[in-house]
């Protein structure tokens, strides 16, 4: 079951959210974890660290998922 995130904006950087989402420890993590392929969005790898995430969207790295939700 993912952990709901809520957002301010409309969407939000892959990247933001992960460190947002405490995915991540520090936001220089995203780009190795991206490249590696870990990380994915609606069941789908994501490698852009600048890809949009929109709320409904479920973004999963390391058996974690959350939930974006709008504020």
């Amino acid at each position: 079951m993912p952990t709901d995130v809520p957002i301010r904006d409309e969407s939000i950087r892959l990247g933001q959210l992960l460190k947002l989402a405490s995915l991540i420890e520090v936001g220089g993590d995203a780009k190795s974890v991206l490249a590696d392929g870990l990380v994915t969005v609606n069941g789908e790898v994501e490698t852009r660290r600048g890809a949009q995430i929109r709320p409904g969207d479920v973004v999963s790295l390391g058996g974690e998922s959350v939930r974006v939700v709008a504020e």
